[in-house]
């Protein structure tokens, strides 16, 4: 579960750059942060705080949200 939580996680990061309109380096810039930086965030290679969250949403003028679902045991 955690690994598809990252990747999905990634999918959504990358899609909303992109729709903003910003490159990597852009975007880097805009949060204060480094191009690679932006890179490993985008890889789901590790679990963004959130404040780093809500900084990218920010930069892509856009809005963070979370939450929770049950989960059916079978």
């Amino acid at each position: 579960r955690r690994v598809l939580f990252r990747s999905e996680l990634a999918r959504q990061l990358i899609a909303t750059r992109i729709k903003s309109g910003l490159s990597q380096g852009e975007l880097a810039k805009k949060m204060g942060t480094s191009q690679s930086a932006i890179a490993r965030l985008e890889s789901g290679a590790g679990l963004p705080s959130i404040r780093t969250l809500l900084k990218f949403a920010k930069a892509t003028n856009s809005e963070f949200h979370m939450s929770f679902k049950r989960i059916s045991r079978v």
